[in-house]
This record gives C-alpha cells, structure tokens and sequence, in this order.
C-alpha cells in the first residue's frame, strides 16, 4: 500500500518541477573544447553561468598556447570586464550574438579598472593569452564556429536553447 502512495507522490513532485531535463554532462566547467575562432583553433572552456563568469581565470598562473576562457551571457548588452586575482596577461575578444568578433582589448595582470565595450550588444567574450589575436592573425569580423560551440555546450549537460543560443 504504502508504494503506490510513494509512486503518485513522486508522480505529483514531477509534474510540479519547471527545471528542463537535459542530457548527461559528457564534461566539466573545466573541459577544454576545440572551436575555431576565424582560421586558428582554439581550446576554451565555457563560462555558462553567473558563478562561472565571475570566476573567470583567476587564480590561475599560466594558460596554455592557444587555450583560453569563453563567455557567454545571457542577453547581448555592454560588456565589463577586469582581472581582480588574474596574473596572466590576456586580450579578451568581445563577440557579438552571431559570434563575429567586434573589438579586441588589452587585459593586464590585477588591474581591477573595468575595461567595458564600446558596443552594447556583446553575448560573448574570449579571453585568450595577450597577444593571442594578433600573432594568429585573427581581427575584427573573425567567426566563432558555432556548430562547435553549440556541441560543446550540449556536452556541459546545456540545451543550447537556455542559453538563447
């Protein structure tokens, strides 16, 4: 008797839960995931959430060659960014919705002065070693590649979609 009370009731939280069931996470806030950013591969790991954006790179003393950190926000607006506890020197990359590059930016190590964008409809940033952009020849109107975005969001356990993606 008392198991197809416990059957209904789980039945009812069920129906009460609003959270969307997603796949199982193939990865981690700290998988590296190939996308190629214009011609050059790149190896990032996707900041998804508040928490994970706030932290960004701190804390960290290196980053690998063509490894690096991206962003993605909720709503495309004005962007801000600064390198409280980040002892690397990085070029952070704002991208717009459609994942074209639109400004590149210089970041030094612990200047806590924000460095915003000059546009207000950023949804994504990448920060990557200093000098990262140029030596790989990547400039303004660089593309994301978003099917490998999309993928490597889909392995964080994400339906893109959340996202706004």
């Amino acid at each position: 008797m008392l198991l197809p009370k416990l059957i209904i009731f789980g039945l009812f939280l069920s129906a009460c839960n609003p959270v969307t069931v997603t796949p199982k996470a193939d990865a981690t806030k700290d998988t590296y995931f190939p996308i190629s950013i214009g011609p050059q591969l790149a190896y990032l790991q996707l900041a998804l959430n508040d928490e994970e954006r706030s932290r960004g790179l701190m804390f960290r003393e290196k980053l690998k060659p063509h490894h690096g950190m991206l962003f993605i926000f909720e709503t495309p607006r004005q962007q801000h960014f600064w390198m409280r506890n980040t002892e690397i020197a990085l070029d952070l990359g704002y991208y717009d919705a459609s994942g074209q590059l639109k400004e590149i930016c210089k970041l030094y190590p612990y200047d806590e002065t924000s460095v915003s964008s000059h546009r207000d409809d950023i949804k994504f940033a990448i920060e990557m070693n200093q000098n990262w952009y140029e030596y790989n020849g990547i400039g303004i109107d660089a593309q994301i590649d978003r099917e490998a975005l999309l993928e490597a969001i889909s392995k964080r356990g994400i339906e893109p979609s959340l996202l706004r993606l």
